[in-house]
């Protein structure tokens, strides 16, 4: 196979139970809990410990302590506030379980800090959960809240994200949006027989993070048992892009994905995937990270300029050229769509107030776009495209563009998405306006999942490839995930 042919990656068919698979904490707790006679006072509806716990979570002191103190709340109250961890039973194994995975949350790219370490280190050290009888009513029940919050924010945190730009702690905290509540899952862990993979299980399914995630597994010794003696520089790699994909989320079974730094586009189906070569914006005209969905794309397309290509770039080249403009078929247009003629009065109007004005490239083989553009709705006004210089996928480095997504074989993917929507009868029209020019548009019936990504490594093969990170995006995040002071701001820009 010729190297600029398109490759297919074959991946298995069942890719939501190899993550699960891959990604399942082996919790083995061999030690038999006893229950001394004389700790029969402390019971599952000990209505002290109740009235404890629903005096505590009205405590805004206590709940300023916790991370998701609405869905705390939200969880007791399904269960009529009874303590969930504390309660005296003669098997407390799930207790234990959350326990020791939140001891290991290292193995998901998170921060142990970051789930009340002293709280639970403390029951531990007090022997909590072995001699309930000797503790108070208060302590019980605060780890008992504290627990629970733990365990909310990690299920939070691995299907999320800890950082995730579009859903904010406060905003998943309210249940604003978004397609999970960490309290309704973590109602049903408790009443699975495999709690630690009932938690689990909301990590996002993609095969690029199943891959990492089991990379991580590797890294941190898991199979040896120790998750601490790491090589810090390569597991916060992998953690920080693992936090990205939570961003992205998991994506059907067929969607697109632009990943900036691999210069690369994958079109992924239930068993292929098809790779593509893409070139990306310049560091400072940043292609942006995002989610939308592909709903059509046009042949021969006309190019609208974006302002700022038009007044920093092409306006001041049309001022000095009198001839640039018509011999890059362009022309300027008023706000309400009226024509404005390009001569010297016209271009001096023009520039005395450039913001009232737009610029439009029309169709051909020079059009900036290519012969097709797949158009998807964005706030950045962004879009995958053909090209007229396909000298440039040859190089290995490829952020050349003003922010939008060049593809290489871009009228091969056109027949993909064609194919996957049923309606492969219309790809001869499809290449007969290819190779003509003729503008013409296609409309898919069922929209294809896009999504822009920024990540600086990937597992290929086994092996853990690195990018170059060219946006420098890398060390903020990293800092941001680990907790120091800086701040972390989100941009695309």
């Amino acid at each position: 196979m010729k190297s600029n042919s398109l490759p297919v990656l074959i991946h298995g068919a069942n890719v939501k139970q190899l993550c699960i698979t891959l990604a399942i904490i082996v919790i083995s707790f061999t030690g038999k809990v006893s229950v001394a006679a004389g700790q029969s006072s402390y019971l599952q509806k000990d209505t002290s410990v109740r009235s404890q716990l629903n005096q505590q979570l009205n405590d805004p002191m206590l709940t300023a302590e916790l991370i998701f103190p609405l869905t705390v709340k939200r969880f007791y109250a399904k269960i009529n506030n009874e303590p969930v961890w504390t309660k005296q039973v003669a098997d407390n194994r799930k207790t234990w379980d959350a326990i020791l995975l939140l001891n290991c949350v290292r193995q998901y790219g998170l921060s142990y800090a970051d789930y009340h370490p002293k709280e639970i280190a403390k029951a531990q050290s007090q022997q909590l959960l072995d001699k309930p009888a000797g503790i108070s009513n208060a302590e019980k029940v605060r780890f008992e809240i504290m627990l629970t919050d733990a365990l909310i924010a990690f299920i939070n945190n691995v299907h999320y994200g800890k950082l995730n730009p579009d859903f904010s702690s406060s905003r998943v905290d309210a249940a604003r949006g978004g397609d999970l509540r960490a309290d309704e899952v973590l109602e049903q862990a408790l009443k699975s027989n495999d709690f630690a993979s009932a938690i689990i299980s909301v990590q996002p399914t993609t095969p690029q993070y199943c891959l990492l995630q089991d990379q991580l597994r590797l890294i941190t010794n898991q199979y040896t048992g120790d998750c601490y003696e790491i090589p810090e520089s390569t597991a916060r790699k992998v953690a920080i892009n693992m936090e990205r994909l939570r961003w992205a989320g998991n994506n059907g079974v067929a969607y697109l994905q632009v990943n900036i730094p691999a210069y690369a586009l994958r079109f992924y189906q239930p068993d292929t995937t098809y790779l593509f070569n893409v070139i990306v914006g310049k560091p400072d005209h940043r292609t942006p990270t995002l989610q939308s969905k592909v709903q059509y794309f046009t042949t021969a397309p006309e190019w609208h300029v974006p302002a700022r290509i038009f007044q920093k770039e092409i306006l001041p080249k049309a001022l000095k050229n009198a001839d640039y403009l018509e011999s890059n078929h362009l022309a300027i247009y008023t706000k309400s769509n009226q024509y404005v003629v390009t001569d010297a009065a016209g271009l001096a109007r023009v520039k005395q107030n450039p913001n009232n004005y737009v610029a439009r490239q029309s169709s051909g083989c020079d059009n900036a776009l290519g012969k097709i553009v797949f158009r998807f709705p964005n706030v950045y006004n962004v879009y995958l495209h053909d090209t007229p210089q396909q000298q440039l996928f040859s190089r290995t480095e490829r952020a050349f563009s003003h922010g939008c997504v060049r593809v290489e074989h871009a009228g091969k993917l056109a027949e993909l998405l064609l194919s996957r929507d049923g309606t492969a009868s219309r790809i001869p029209a499809l290449q007969k306006a290819f190779a003509a020019y003729q503008t013409q548009t296609f409309t898919l019936k069922k929209p294809v999942p896009v999504i822009i990504t920024y990540l600086t490594c990937e597992v290929k093969n086994g092996e853990l490839i690195k990018y170059n990170d060219i946006y420098k995006l890398d060390n903020q995040l990293e800092m941001a995930l680990y907790g120091t002071d800086k701040q972390f701001t989100m941009s695309n820009q």
